[in-house]
């Protein structure tokens, strides 16, 4: 009770809830808590690294010492940042009011902050793993520019993407010194940073 770390003070191991689960039945009726189960889980499993955002680091204690005290496979945990866009909502809370209100069509609305949204949008794998590797991991709090992001799929498309135009509303125009028969065609090349891509 004297540990300086919150977590440490009488920890909880456990609740005993009198619910039918859904695959035991009545079986049972203890349920682990977070801090208990997480590093049995990982130890059991044999995850060497486990990789938790900054709010768990005030648990690691508590963590390390349910390993000790058990006597099994040493897991270590590990904190860093959360990832945080600038004009970007990233609550999953947050997120999930907008879809069960209707705000939005599902998690894969384009305008969503989810991996199969950004994916609708016209992200590639490759673009995203390029930001990833940009920034890092941090254990610092810091807020990343959704411009960089952008840079970074527009770098990635700009080797890809072919080269297309369109003429939404046309205008007509009448040339009266042209010969009326003559055609003439041009090539333009379908992506000037890739030759493989051909021309149209």
């Amino acid at each position: 009770m004297a540990s300086p770390n919150l977590n440490m003070r009488d920890p909880v191991m456990y609740r005993i809830l009198h619910s039918e689960h859904h695959r035991t039945g009545n079986k049972w009726c203890i349920y682990p808590m977070y801090d208990y189960a997480h590093g049995q889980s990982d130890s059991i499993e044999r995850v060497t690294h486990s990789m938790c955002t900054l709010e768990f680091e005030d648990h690691r204690l508590l963590y390390n010492w349910f390993i000790q005290q058990l006597g099994i496979f040493p897991s270590q945990q590990i904190e860093f940042d959360r990832l945080n866009l600038t004009y970007t909502l990233l609550s999953k809370r947050k997120l999930l009011q907008l879809v069960e209100e209707g705000h939005v069509s599902g998690w894969d609305d384009p305008r969503m902050p989810t991996l199969v949204g950004i994916r609708r949008r016209g992200y590639t794998p490759e673009a995203i793993r390029n930001f990833c590797g940009a920034i890092g991991v941090s254990r610092t709090n810091g807020v990343i520019e959704l411009a960089m992001l952008e840079h970074f799929v527009r770098e990635d498309l700009n080797k890809r993407a072919a080269r297309v135009m369109a003429v939404l509303r046309p205008l007509k125009v009448v040339i009266d010194n042209y010969p009326e028969n003559q055609v003439e065609e041009m090539e333009a090349v379908n992506n000037p940073e890739d030759s493989r891509a051909g021309t149209r």
